[in-house]
């Protein structure tokens, strides 16, 4: 690691996202949001007035050598806080080496029940974004059979555990499932099983790149005539490397799409805009959700007028903080919001309905 001075006059916040693997595609928006968040924060006086600083920390990296740099960070005093988008093994990695010591801002959406110390959420869980898109779909497609096809990792599996939970409520069922590693690139045997479950839905809980290469893959198959899929991670810049004819009856469930007609979207879009041209990566989920945890992290800690731990938890249940997705507060340590359903038209995303939980 390199040597890193440590700076009283500011507030240094560690931005962990992904710059390389399957998740690499939205890493770019990830850091332009984070980046617009921090100035807007030092615009109004920046966290204890000092001046909110990143310190961009590569998650696509292994688990323990992500968490192994920023707990090494943290020991040595140069970062006050951790915030940022990357998937949850790398996250249960970090979590226990700060625990207490730094407030931990995790951006991604998850599997649920994180409960370590210093650890706020501000994106979606099963049980407030699946559920209800499963049970929408389910009606209106009068769906009885879903196969699900996930990474091999924490945050699908217990994703897949809720699924089953929730198709079994609904009348339907989970007629087969197939985890591949990260960063899989021949999909057929998948599509194979598929295509012999008679799965009259798919549930994709693939990762940036990956979910990409089976997007393509499907629709080169055929399946996309007749077995619609739903993800809920899925964003604008994935829906735009898969191409218009890989979003075929695609649905995604997210708190954020770029297409959601708001004055706070609005208004963000002009300011990414405006900020980083017209040139600059789309805008999605993903991405957005570290413009949330910047905000978060700063209000946290405006808040409790502290960096101690402590002292933010027991102020973080009064904690609200307005942006793209509106005005949201604390509760339990996790971001309540509106979730969304959206179908691909092309190379966007049409919300078609507001989820309700």
């Amino acid at each position: 690691m390199r040597n890193f001075a440590v700076d009283r006059s500011a507030v240094t916040v560690a931005l962990v996202y992904p710059m390389q693997g399957p998740a690499g595609i939205f890493g770019p928006t990830c850091e332009l949001c984070a980046q617009l968040a921090a100035e807007e924060v030092n615009r109004s006086g920046g966290v204890l007035g000092r001046e909110l600083r990143l310190l961009p920390v590569d998650g696509g990296a292994s688990p323990q050598l992500v968490a192994a740099q920023v707990a090494a960070l943290v020991s040595l005093g140069v970062v006050d806080g951790v915030a940022g988008w990357h998937i949850s093994s790398v996250r249960q990695a970090i979590a226990p080496r700060i625990a207490g010591r730094v407030p931990y801002v995790y951006t991604a959406l998850y599997e649920g029940g994180e409960r370590t110390e210093g650890v706020f959420l501000t994106s979606e869980t099963p049980d407030g974004q699946l559920r209800p898109a499963m049970q929408l779909l389910t009606r209106e497609r009068r769906i009885k059979r879903w196969f699900i096809v996930g990474n091999d990792y924490v945050w699908p599996r217990r994703t897949a555990r809720a699924a089953r939970r929730y198709a079994f409520a609904l009348g339907s069922a989970i007629c087969g499932q197939a985890f591949v590693p990260l960063g899989t690139q021949d999909f057929s045997g998948v599509l194979r099983c598929i295509e012999r479950s008679e799965a009259d839905a798919v549930l994709m809980l693939l990762v940036g790149n990956d979910a990409v290469r089976f997007n393509r893959a499907f629709a080169r198959y055929g399946l996309a005539a007749r077995c619609p899929r739903l993800s809920t991670l899925m964003d604008e810049n994935m829906l735009l490397a898969g191409g218009a004819g890989a979003g075929e009856d695609l649905f995604s469930a997210a708190g954020f799409f770029a297409s959601l007609v708001t004055p706070e979207n609005l208004d963000f879009h002009g300011q990414y805009a405006a900020r980083f041209g017209a040139d600059a990566p789309p805008l999605g989920s993903l991405g957005e959700s570290c413009y949330e945890g910047v905000l978060l992290l700063a209000a946290l800690i405006e808040r409790a007028r502290a960096l101690d731990v402590r002292s933010i938890e027991a102020g973080a249940e009064s904690v609200s903080y307005e942006g793209p997705r509106g005005l949201l507060q604390v509760r339990r340590r996790h971001v309540r919001q509106r979730i969304y359903l959206a179908k691909a038209r092309g190379l966007e995303f049409d919300v078609v309905a507001q989820l309700t939980s």
